[in-house]
Parts: C-alpha cells; structure tokens; sequence
C-alpha cells in the first residue's frame, strides 16, 4: 500500500536524519571556523533546488555507471536506481537541512553557563554534548524529528526520479496521487489524499507545541 511504504520510508529516513546530523547541527551551532558558510550552505542546497534538478543529480549519482552505483552494484547485486533503499537515499540526502536547521538552533539558543558549568565540572566535549545539550533539547530534537518525517512522506519529485513508481517498492503515496490524477481517477487521488491529510495536521500540532515549549 502507498501509504505504508510512505510511513516505512519517512520513518527510516528520520531515524537516519537525526541519528547522523545531530552531532553536525551542535558543531554549527557551538563553534565557529573558516569556512563555516560554506559549510551550512552546501548543506542548506535542498531548500533552494528544484526537487526534479536535485532528483536528476542523485539519478546520475546513483546510476550503474557513477563510481557509488558501481560500487553498489558490484557488493549487493542489484541497483540503488529504481530501489527502496534508493529512494530511502534520496530522501535522507533531500531532507538533511529539515534536520539540521531546528536542531541548530536549538543547541545555539542553550543557556551558555550550561556548557560553562559543565566545562568547569571537567567534563569532556564529547561528554558535554550527550550529558548536556541533548538531555536539554529534546523538544528541539523531536520538532526535527517530525519536520522530517512529514517531508520525507510527502516528497515527490526526487523520489519520482530516482525510485519512479515500482508496486510494493517505491511507490509512495505522492507518487500514487500524482498517478491517479494523470489517469483521471479522481476517487482514488480524494482518497489516498483524505489518509494523508490527517497525518501531516497532526503532526504539525505536535510541532507547534513542542516549538512553543522550547
């Protein structure tokens, strides 16, 4: 069903996202170097792309004849292009700055005594940000969280791209909206609409509040 592999994809696709930019979004925020900018704005490209220019980009890059897709190919057998772990790829990559951005300012806007005192009590950085600024930025951490689980079910134009629309593999359900509304079924696009609708509201005012926690 659309929708489950929606869920299935959005939920690997967030516990990846925080797991791996949770320590990137606390060095941006807590530190500063040359060449800074660069950084956050390389990260910050998917906000500003087109989803079909940055589709057509990871379709080359994940093709059999990229050095990524060879390697790919040559150690699993079988194609990142056209594959759920492609198009779960494609999301993580396309969705890093929704991860990144509330995060980051969240570490950021941390009372600075709290990483003084910690300092001043010997603790190590590493142990600083585990012991300090995740324990005081869970609400920060989830908004994040669920922004990107609500972008990655609803992305469409990179998974189109990279993921097309397989049965059971990568059709998700924006991929099957679209579908419906191309062959004029406007029952089914109402109704994998009318599933979808809810979740995302939900989710939304579980943001709001959490935001207004903070």
């Amino acid at each position: 069903m659309p929708l489950y592999l929606s869920i299935k994809l959005a939920t690997i696709s967030t516990a990846v996202l925080i797991i791996s930019t949770m320590p990137i979004a606390y060095v941006l925020a807590r530190s500063d170097w040359k060449g800074k900018m660069f950084v956050e704005s390389l990260l910050s490209l998917p906000l500003v792309l087109p989803p079909t220019m940055f589709g057509f980009f990871l379709l080359y890059i994940l093709s059999p004849i990229s050095y990524i897709g060879k390697m790919w190919g040559n150690a699993f057998g079988s194609p990142l292009l056209f594959s759920f772990t492609g198009i779960v790829l494609g999301s993580v990559i396309y969705s890093v700055p929704f991860a990144i951005q509330p995060m980051k300012s969240v570490f950021a806007k941390l009372d600075k005594r709290l990483y003084e005192s910690a300092s001043i009590l010997g603790l190590s950085p590493i142990a600083v940000f585990f012991r300090v600024a995740i324990p005081n930025s869970v609400s920060g951490i989830m908004a994040s969280a669920i922004l990107v689980f609500l972008h990655s079910i609803g992305a469409f134009g990179v998974i189109l791209m990279i993921g097309g629309s397989i049965p059971n593999e990568t059709r998700v359900v924006s991929v099957a909206i679209f579908e419906a509304v191309l062959s004029m079924d406007y029952e089914k696009a109402w109704m994998l609409s009318a599933m979808l609708l809810p979740i995302s509201y939900v989710f939304l005012l579980v943001v709001n509040k959490l935001m207004k926690e903070k």
